[in-house]
């Protein structure tokens, strides 16, 4: 069973890049089962992807890293339940270290039943641009930076994503400042969103595979890394998953209302001068759902999947990861949702929120040393 894994900081696009994976693999006639990571439950890339008719597992309450067994269990529910041919995992976007705490004890533990694909990274251009050119105002604690810099410098190759977006100049520049950096590193351009360059990603993944007899090793990039410096990194988001039911007597647009509420979220973070990583609801009828997101303080609020539909109810998961005390993040979310469901004449009934700064990261494992 093939295992791949891509990571990539908050708001890279890798449930969109995996999404698209999935769909090429099994028009391929494979069979694709899908694992999803977050610090708490209710994560929206989760719901996304089932929604998009994908088996998918999630590890929640840790990283793969801290939660190693529960990443091997929850793929081994899959492989009883789909018998897959490939794995797609994903990360949580603050994490690093992956290629020594699961890439390897995958290797070393687990090399009967997986055969590890290169661990790729995507890089987010909006970010990568400023913090790899230098930019001393990145909107990046230098701890923060620290981790992104770090996640680059583990992959086995790397991913620079939503090249719709970019004009050819800066892509070229994007790749060079990553060549410099990382000069023996592969790097592939694509736009998950569009699915150019999707098919050249398949291509390099299936090129290196035991299967046809033609892999590399894998996860050779194990970090020397400061993990009081990550901890500290990692301390300095707010990090927020909620659901809410959403209840009115008309019919409301329900894309309409997701832009809504993530834009009014975009104007106060604004207000309060901090940098979002991202912000992301889902909002589900009987038989739809819709979905929005913000990537980044200067990007533009996106309706990444619409519905079309009008509706009494709603049933909204909301995630926001922002460099912000969690105690200011959580009314002004709140504030947002009351917000524009009052303009709508409709109640927000809050169900499980949970806002919080994430803990030290704990491996389960770490192998320092290729082959240890």
């Amino acid at each position: 069973m093939r295992f791949i894994m891509i990571g990539g900081f908050l708001g890279a696009g890798k449930t969109t890049t995996i999404g698209k994976l999935a769909q090429l693999y099994q028009q391929a006639g494979l069979q694709v089962g899908i694992v999803t990571n977050d610090q708490a439950t209710d994560l929206v890339d989760t719901h996304t992807l089932r929604n998009q008719g994908f088996s998918v597992g999630e590890v929640a309450g840790a990283c793969f890293c801290c939660n190693f067994d529960e990443l091997t269990a929850t793929v081994e529910q899959l492989q009883s339940d789909q018998q897959p041919d490939i794995i797609l995992a994903e990360p949580v976007g603050s994490c690093t270290d992956l290629v020594a705490t699961v890439v390897q004890p995958l290797i070393k533990f687990h090399n009967n039943i997986f055969d590890v694909a290169p661990y790729g990274v995507i890089l987010k251009p909006s970010h990568g641009r400023r913090i790899l050119g230098g930019d001393a105002n990145a909107g990046f604690s230098p701890e923060a930076a620290y981790i992104f810099n770090k996640q680059l410098e583990e992959a086995d190759f790397l991913i620079v994503n939503r090249i719709d977006e970019l004009s050819p100049d800066t892509i070229d520049n994007l790749v060079g400042l990553l060549e410099h950096r990382h000069p023996h590193t592969p790097i592939i351009k694509l736009s998950a969103k569009t699915g150019t360059g999707m098919q050249a990603l398949v291509d390099f993944l299936d090129a290196q595979s035991d299967a046809n007899g033609t892999a590399t090793p894998v996860g050779q990039r194990i970090l020397e890394l400061d993990y009081d410096r990550y901890a500290q990194g990692e301390a300095e988001l707010g990090w927020l998953n909620a659901t809410v039911t959403l209840q009115g007597q008309k019919k409301i647009a329900l894309d309409d209302l997701l832009l809504d509420i993530i834009g009014r979220m975009q104007t106060m973070l604004t207000a309060e001068n901090v940098e979002t990583a991202h912000l992301k609801a889902i909002g589900s009828t009987e038989d739809c759902h819709a979905t929005a997101n913000l990537v980044g303080s200067d990007s533009v609020v996106e309706l990444s999947h619409a519905s079309n539909v009008e509706t009494e109810r709603v049933t909204m998961i909301i995630n926001a990861r922002v460099a912000i005390d969690p105690a200011v993040l959580e009314p002004l979310v709140r504030e947002a949702v009351v917000g524009a469901s009052g303009e709508r004449d409709m109640t927000a009934e809050f169900g499980e929120v949970q806002c919080f700064r994430p803990g030290r990261p704990v491996p389960t494992h770490r192998i320092a040393v290729v082959g240890d």
